[in-house]
């Protein structure tokens, strides 16, 4: 049986209304697929203090967790993962990439020209469909 994980991911958006996005490293599972920045939720640990602390770590930055914005569940070949991606804003400090090969701010419309990670995906279309 394929093991579950709970992951969060920041949905954080700059005064000019675009998305941060972030690009995985050729090091990391599913290598060079975008997803938005977050991690693995700690046992106990809620989804708002999981998503800020992983942006701490991940990104060098301080953010506010906000909203819960989607859910999803997808199956990949080799693990199952439940996605929360929650609305966030910075509070200090800029996103540096520690992990991840590229970050960019990318505008709503055109999220969907980048090659996200398949969890990431319901998100993205909703983000694309909000406004």
């Amino acid at each position: 049986m394929k093991k579950t994980v709970k992951v969060v991911g920041a949905i954080i958006e700059n005064e000019y209304g675009e998305i941060l996005c972030a690009l995985r490293s050729p090091k990391m599972i599913l290598p060079n697929k975008w997803e938005f920045p977050g991690g693995k939720v700690e046992k106990g640990e809620s989804l708002q203090a999981a998503i800020e602390r992983e942006i701490l770590e991940e990104l060098d930055c301080t953010i506010e967790a906000g909203e819960i914005f989607n859910t999803t569940t997808h199956e990949y070949d080799n693990i199952i993962v439940n996605l929360t991606c929650i609305k966030c804003k910075i509070i200090d400090g800029l996103p540096m990439s520690n992990e991840h090969s590229e970050l960019i701010w990318f505008r709503r419309e055109n999220l969907d020209s980048l090659k996200w990670a398949n969890a990431d995906i319901p998100a993205v279309n909703k983000l694309i469909n909000e406004k």
